[in-house]
């Protein structure tokens, strides 16, 4: 079960980074256009501030290997729900 926040105004964000998306788009008063021009860069939230991570790698997979992990998901998919 993922964990959930509830912000002040009641909304449920289950994910960290859409956390401090809601916080840039809180402190720049919801102007996504503020949000992109922001001009804290000494903020510890600014490198996350579209909602993504900057740091982590994207994967270049073979179309070979995505059919292989795609065939694993899908039997794994299968057994949960043959399980429970």
């Amino acid at each position: 079960m993922k964990a959930k926040l509830e912000d002040y105004t009641g909304k449920v964000i289950e994910k960290p980074l859409d956390a401090i998306y809601e916080k840039c788009l809180d402190c720049s008063v919801y102007d996504k256009n503020e949000v992109k021009l922001c001009p804290c860069t000494d903020c510890v939230l600014w490198p996350f501030r579209f909602g993504t991570n900057p740091y982590t790698r994207k994967r270049n997979i073979s179309n070979e290997a995505r059919e292989k992990l795609s065939k694993n998901m899908s039997r794994v998919r299968e057994s949960k729900e043959n399980n429970g």
